[in-house]
């Protein structure tokens, strides 16, 4: 059963589905990418990998995991001592470290060469709150790959937190993808809205090949069928994050018409 909403989902964007939803849209893309940009490229996944610290801005808003304490009570080991009695080792704390974080994106590279054309980041939301580790990861990889000779995307499917300063300059745009090819690093911007389909953007390759056609919607609708959304999201309840009352009133009449609520 395929989403109910004609463009991007919103109750896709909750932190405990997102996660999933960022692993199936990468996998989408990257086969719909390499349907196109054969036989002279190839598009991979590749990691970016982060700690998080414990006071992270993310981990509060967005469970996004860290070092954690956990009180429970270890069972005692008593050792006897030959001349001075018995010793118990006192109950310690034990404390559970999840490991590096681990955010994909995909790489567009030159066959030939192996030489990387272009870098796409499809954003998470640790990606957009002030001062986490997940922002600061993000920006040291797009200032890197804008200082180098391959193409910059960023796609922005989520509604909350710090986006792409070009959000700005239109009419309240929920979801954008930002493109910035070596040869014009102010870049050029796809604005898209909730009530709509995503939107077919060009992914840059090197000269004189022209852009690649990324079918946004169709990346989006095969995650979604791939993943199985609709067994496990609850339509009768608000997504999170919330809709402003517009939206919500929308979202409403809509799901009420698919019979969803």
């Amino acid at each position: 059963m395929p989403s109910p909403f004609p463009g991007m989902d919103p109750y896709l964007e909750a932190p405990t589905v997102w996660p999933d939803v960022h692993h199936e849209l990468i996998s989408s893309i990257r086969a719909l990418l390499n349907e196109k940009i054969r036989p002279r490229y190839v598009a991979r996944v590749e990691d970016r990998v982060y700690m998080v610290p414990e006071d992270d801005p993310a981990e509060e808003v967005w469970n996004v995991p860290d070092v954690k304490v956990e009180s429970r009570p270890v069972p005692r080991h008593q050792w006897s001592m030959p001349s001075n009695g018995t010793l118990a080792i006192a109950e310690p704390i034990l404390i559970h470290e999840n490991g590096p974080i681990r955010e994909g994106r995909i790489e567009i590279q030159e066959i030939a060469t192996r030489k990387v054309v272009t870098v796409i980041e499809v954003l998470s939301p640790s990606n957009k709150i002030k001062g986490a580790s997940g922002r600061k990861s993000f920006l040291q990889k797009r200032d890197e790959v804008l200082r180098s000779s391959a193409h910059w995307v960023e796609i922005d499917l989520l509604r909350e937190g710090i986006s792409h300063p070009s959000k700005t300059r239109a009419s309240q745009p929920q979801y954008l993808v930002f493109s910035a090819p070596v040869e014009r690093r102010a870049g050029k911007v796809w604005f898209m809205y909730l009530q709509e389909p995503l939107k077919v953007v060009g992914i840059p390759l090197l000269a004189p090949d022209p852009d690649a056609p990324l079918n946004l919607q169709e990346a989006l609708s095969l995650a979604y069928d791939r993943a199985a959304y609709d067994a496990t999201v609850d339509y009768t309840k608000p997504p999170i994050p919330a809709l402003p009352p517009a939206l919500a009133k929308w979202s409403n009449k809509l799901l009420k018409q698919k019979k969803l609520r």
